[in-house]
């Protein structure tokens, strides 16, 4: 085990976040998609948000991937995430939605009219 993965264990989540339990704004569930802005300087950051903007780079990555590569709960990262967003080095969308299947009699019956005019 790496000694920064020992140390991690040992800070307290309110110590990442500054003592805020809470994102600056609550916009952020488990799919929601996060991307980098590659033109911002990463000077400034604390290690841990540095990490998202360099997770971040490389793709979208969810809210639940982005915890999960930081080893952090998704409540702590929401919190990181919210400073980013206002900080403007992540960028935020919703998952894209599932649609809905059509109905089978629906497709059949459209078939149906195709052939007919065929």
């Amino acid at each position: 085990m790496s000694g920064a993965r020992r140390l991690k264990g040992l800070v307290r989540p309110y110590v990442v976040t500054d003592g805020r339990s809470h994102p600056s704004r609550n916009t952020f569930d488990l799919v929601t998609l996060v991307s980098a802005m590659p033109d911002r300087p990463l000077a400034g950051l604390s290690p841990e948000r540095r990490r998202i903007v360099e997770l971040c780079l490389l793709g979208a990555l969810s809210v639940a991937e982005v915890a999960g590569h930081l080893h952090l709960p998704v409540s702590v990262t929401k919190v990181l995430l919210g400073d980013l967003v206002d900080s403007g080095h992540i960028i935020t969308r919703a998952a894209v939605p599932r649609t809905p299947q059509p109905d089978s009699q629906l497709l059949r019956e459209v078939l149906h009219g195709l052939r007919a005019r065929l």
